[in-house]
């Protein structure tokens, strides 16, 4: 007797899509991607690898900054380290190509197919592919039954009627590849991650940038001691920080952009970064019709195990609006396939997710947030050490950042943890595992560290919160 194999079709190339493809693919499913842009998605193509990529050249250029302090000194003419723009976004946009073929290539060997084509959805069950990519069929059709689909559509930068990018001088994250030469002056509108890594990077790579948050601070969502370092230090570098100040309008008259303010107030600048948070990508494919439930802001309402309201239709990623990191997507997307396929699963669990703001200094989080002991939701101590006590920070010129863990009374287990510094979204992972396996601080404290070393505070942190327990 033949066994039946389960035909899954994947919508969308991007982490949630790709890693549930394999997961399937492994479980011997039978697997098909439909995908427009190109896999790896935004997270690949547009988004964390090219932005990361640019980050990484401005990382070096922030470090240089201490290079006197280290002992060295720059020779000749030119005293000063300058960015080829154009030579660093050709590395950017390669790297990321070469990252989406690499892809695409595996779940080829895991015997995925790949389609180039729109989808949508013809019910629970059946995919439409409309065929695009230049393969000589566009516009062709195809009928994909399935005994279920994903949803991993992603997202895109959200825009206004007042601030439309033109992909010269007002742009959206996506479009700053792009540019050849160095803004002389950049206006970033918005202050959340996006905006936050963006101004920081430009910043480094010695563009005079002005970044416009609408809030208090910049990164309301984060730790507000870790944003009010990250702020200090920007205008240290000589960033402007305009807060509460609401963006208005975003004009452009030849070479110049001007940044209008609802107070009245305006910025002009060579060029304007929009950073306005995202929207998802779910119209017109038939998922309402489809049974899948659509939540404010058409993010598609899915459940832990990553379950829409539609039987044997599953979401992941930036399309459902949950977390949106591309590792959160990756992990809906497994769970996905784990718990349709009758595979060991475990619910998502947000409280063991890692964060990063890749700034400089990095801003990594996980666990249990300070605004939320201070609010009463759970008990908990705290304890925050600054690294600029840390002999390895001392050596490496390191001025800026701290780490803060979170323990239970009593118990003393982890809950969260902040880690404000270089390479923080290294550091953060001995306090992840921590708070995922319900470690306490003295059992993370003990372990082993190297000295000198950075990962030497996060012991020091955890051990200034041992309580005498007999």
């Amino acid at each position: 007797m033949m066994t039946r194999v389960n035909r899954v079709v994947v919508v969308g190339g991007g982490p949630g899509g790709y890693e549930a493809a394999l997961v399937a693919a492994q479980l011997e499913a039978d697997v098909t991607v439909v995908d427009t842009d190109g896999i790896g998605g935004s997270a690949v193509l547009t988004d964390c690898v090219p932005s990361k990529t640019l980050i990484a050249t401005a990382e070096l250029m922030a470090e240089m900054e201490e290079a006197d302090e280290l002992g060295i000194r720059a020779t000749g003419v030119d005293q000063g380290l300058r960015a080829d723009l154009h030579r660093v976004n050709v590395r950017v946009k390669r790297l990321a190509l070469a990252q989406s073929s690499d892809i695409e290539a595996r779940l080829t060997r895991e015997g995925v197919r790949v389609l180039r084509a729109r989808a949508r959805l013809d019910g629970p069950q059946r995919v439409v592919a409309t065929l695009t990519g230049g393969s000589g069929q566009d516009g062709a059709e195809e009928s994909l039954e399935a005994d279920a689909i994903l949803v991993a559509t992603g997202a895109a930068p959200r825009t206004l009627e007042s601030a439309r990018p033109d992909g010269e001088r007002i742009l959206s994250w996506e479009q700053v590849y792009d540019l050849h030469e160095v803004p002389e002056k950049l206006i970033v509108v918005g202050s959340g991650v996006t905006g936050a890594e963006f101004a920081s990077a430009y910043n480094a790579l010695g563009v005079d940038v002005t970044l416009v948050s609408s809030r208090d601070r910049v990164l309301p969502g984060e730790d507000a001691d870790a944003a009010e370092v990250l702020e200090q230090v920007f205008k240290r570098r000589g960033m402007t920080v305009l807060g509460r100040s609401r963006m208005e309008s975003v004009d452009r008259d030849g070479d110049s952009v001007t940044v209008t303010l609802t107070d009245g107030r305006s910025v002009v600048g060579s060029h304007c970064l929009l950073a306005l948070g995202s929207v998802p990508n779910t119209a017109d494919m038939g998922l309402e019709t489809a049974g899948v439930d659509l939540g404010n802001g058409g993010f598609v309402t899915v459940d832990r195990v990553s379950r829409t309201s539609a039987r044997g239709v599953y979401a992941a990623g930036d399309c459902t609006g949950v977390l949106m990191l591309a590792s959160v997507a990756a992990m809906q997307g497994r769970i996905a396939m784990w718990h349709f396929l009758g595979d060991a699963v475990a619910p998502l669990n947000l409280r063991a997710v890692s964060s990063n703001v890749f700034t400089a200094p990095e801003i990594a989080t996980v666990g249990w947030t300070q605004n939320e002991v201070d609010a009463g939701s759970i008990a908990a101590e705290s304890f925050t050490l600054q690294l600029s006590g840390n002999p390895r920070a001392k050596m490496q010129g390191v001025r800026d950042g701290f780490v803060k863990l979170f323990a239970r009374p009593g118990t003393g287990i982890v809950v969260g943890g902040v880690v404000v510094g270089p390479r923080a979204s290294e550091l953060i992972h001995p306090v992840a595992i921590a708070v995922s396996q319900s470690l306490t601080a003295d059992e993370l404290a003990h372990a082993f560290t190297v000295y000198p070393s950075m990962s030497g505070s996060v012991a020091e942190t955890a051990r200034r919160l041992h309580r005498f327990r007999t």
